[in-house]
């Protein structure tokens, strides 16, 4: 039996991972300082603890690390809204609470799993993206760029800290999508769709939606994180998780309008309509899963209708039910 820390435990991501962890039987300590509605079912399980307090809180790092046999570093600030609206906090939260966690790691001794992202890539058109591929951003003017270049300074941290001798995996994700995502409207295409979806409002759809993306079912993404901690190959690897199935934006909308049925319809809108000057699309973002299958032992093997069906039914259970929409 394993204790796991789970920065971000709170989250999307974490609150599945929490779920994969327990039902190993392994314990959870989830530290996150945001809503707990995504974790909401597990408070009352003896094998999972939340800690509410932040990853800018070394104190409380070193007392969770030395309490803990794996380290799983999710917390982060995500979206969007946050790149172009506040990049102080993204770069501050991103760079500097990653190195609080990787020095309560070493200090201990434990291994770290870094969520990092494809965002890293930038817009490198060489796709599909090894592990070791270029990184093409644009100008720090575009504040779009600012996630991107604070995981990559996570990641630089990481790889710094393995030669003072942390064992790490550096994880880059790829558009993971399912029930729990994050609070409708905001954030993420699919959440963005599901919001307009929902109340029946036209999908907008950025440009002529001919971007695409490698959209990543979170069970398939759980599966890869969990054995990124405990597959001793895995460590001190960088690993692409996510589909290499490439869907177009207006492909998306389609999809999920006709799975979920309703008036909705397509409306096609200009970029900085959305977003304003501070944001720079991509127009493919394709991974090479090589590393994953070979290493990880796991694929993404839910189909992106099985997939979206799962995440609409969810939403739509929430709202009759009269949960919150990020519950």
């Amino acid at each position: 039996m394993l204790t796991v820390l789970l920065t971000g435990g709170a989250g999307f991501l974490g609150s599945h991972l929490a779920d994969g962890f327990l039902a190993r039987g392994d314990r959870v300590i989830a530290l996150d300082t945001g809503s707990q509605k995504k974790i909401r079912h597990l408070r009352r399980h003896p094998r999972f603890r939340l800690v509410v307090d932040s990853v800018m809180n070394p104190d409380i790092l070193d007392v969770l690390a030395a309490r803990a046999d794996l380290v799983y570093h999710l917390a982060g600030i995500v979206g969007v809204e946050h790149y172009v609206g506040d990049p102080y906090e993204v770069l501050n939260v991103n760079v500097n609470g990653t190195q609080n966690v990787l020095r309560a790691a070493l200090k201990h001794g434990r291994r770290v799993v870094f969520a990092s992202t494809s965002e890293v890539y930038g817009k490198n058109p060489a796709v599909p993206w090894r592990e070791d591929a270029d990184r093409v951003l644009g100008p720090s003017t575009i504040d779009r760029w600012c996630y991107a270049t604070s995981k990559a300074a996570g990641e630089h941290f990481c790889l710094a800290f393995r030669r003072l001798g942390l064992v790490v995996t550096i994880l880059r994700y790829f558009n993971v999508y399912g029930p729990r995502l994050d609070q409708l409207d905001v954030g993420r295409v699919v959440t963005i769709f599901m919001g307009q979806l929902l109340r029946g409002a036209p999908l907008t759809v950025i440009g002529d939606g001919s971007q695409t993306r490698c959209f990543t079912y979170v069970q398939d993404a759980v599966a890869a994180t969990i054995a990124a901690g405990v597959t001793a190959a895995a460590a001190d690897q960088i690993i692409n998780v996510g589909s290499d199935v490439e869907t177009s934006i207006r492909e998306l909308a389609e999809r999920m309008i006709a799975i979920g049925g309703g008036p909705s319809t397509l409306r096609f809108v200009a970029q900085e309509s959305v977003y304003g000057a501070g944001y720079e699309d991509v127009a493919r973002r394709v991974p090479d899963v090589s590393r994953m299958t070979a290493i990880l032992g796991t694929r993404a093997v839910t189909p992106l209708d099985d997939g979206l069906a799962r995440t609409i039914g969810w939403f739509r259970r929430q709202r009759a039910d009269g949960a919150p929409d990020d519950a």
